[in-house]
């Protein structure tokens, strides 16, 4: 379980993200834009918040500009992480309207996305406030966006679980069922897992509570269970294991499930339901 603090987004990684996204956009040009300016039009573009939100994501919103237009100044005074009202200028891009208006997209499109989950991100965090519980995220990302989507999620105050398959172990219900039963998985996966690894269990009910508890596991996932029988596990796991609660979290939900006692509650919807963010870029022309 990945639970620490990332300050920043390896640049090259979202370089790539970036020239791919603008090949799959732009292909053999923006027939549009070279249609309607003659290419020598300069001039300024805003970046505003339609509504409230939590930023995120403005070193990659820069990037796309700077990718496809190395002469464009980008400006903000603004920074990850900070809640901004409807109305905030978010940033300017000043140079060719040309470039601009052809990285416009793409440079929209990340960013919305990444605000939107940083704006709901934050609402989970802010709705299990008081309590011990960690809002976590899962593997359940934009395919080829991961790295974006989990900063994302640090930049609304929520925490990161494992990045991938390659960096924690997490055996499941079809891992359970494929090698035999809970204490068989645990078992196998101790003996092969690197000892900094922690092994995770996800179970069902309390009986597979007492089983993972017996195997030695450290990390306990309560999956789909009720706030009672989550209650219930806490005491019964008593601090020998960590405890995550997982599976239709929702914002009515989180605090009732943050009031058990778990010490992580990880939701998939941070990631795969986060509605864009309502951002708008208004080009002005100056010359």
């Amino acid at each position: 379980m990945r639970v620490g603090q990332e300050s920043m987004l390896e640049k090259e990684a979202v370089r790539k993200i970036i020239r791919r996204a603008l090949e799959e956009d732009i292909r053999s040009g923006d027939v549009t834009t070279s249609a309607a300016l003659t290419g020598s039009e300069t001039g300024q573009a805003t970046a505003l918040a339609k509504e409230d939100l939590v930023i995120a994501g403005l070193d990659v919103f820069r990037e796309v500009f700077r990718v496809r237009d190395a002469g464009l100044v980008f400006e903000t005074g603004l920074s990850d992480g900070a809640w901004v009202p409807r109305g905030t200028i978010l940033a300017t891009v000043s140079g060719s309207l040309s470039s601009i208006l052809t990285a416009e997209r793409v440079a929209l499109n990340l960013f919305q996305r990444m605000c939107g989950i940083a704006t709901l991100t934050k609402k989970f965090v802010d709705a299990a406030a008081g309590t011990k519980a960690r809002i976590l995220d899962t593997r359940k990302t934009m395919p080829g966006l991961r790295i974006l989507d989990k900063y994302s999620v640090r930049a609304g105050g929520g925490r990161n679980h494992r990045f991938g398959l390659y960096d924690g172990v997490l055996i499941k219900d079809n891992h359970i069922e494929a090698a035999g039963g809970i204490a068989e998985a645990v078992r196998r996966a101790k003996a092969t897992a690197p000892f900094m690894v922690k092994i995770e269990v996800e179970v069902k009910n309390l009986a597979e509570v007492e089983e993972a508890l017996a195997t030695g596991a450290e990390i306990i996932m309560l999956d789909n269970m009720t706030v009672d029988e989550m209650r219930q596990a806490v005491l019964l796991i008593g601090g020998k294991a960590l405890v995550e609660a997982s599976g239709n979290v929702t914002l009515a939900t989180v605090r009732p499930i943050a009031s058990t006692g778990v010490d992580f509650i990880s939701s998939g919807a941070l990631t795969h339901s986060a509605r864009a963010a309502d951002i708008s870029l208004k080009v002005i022309r100056k010359t």
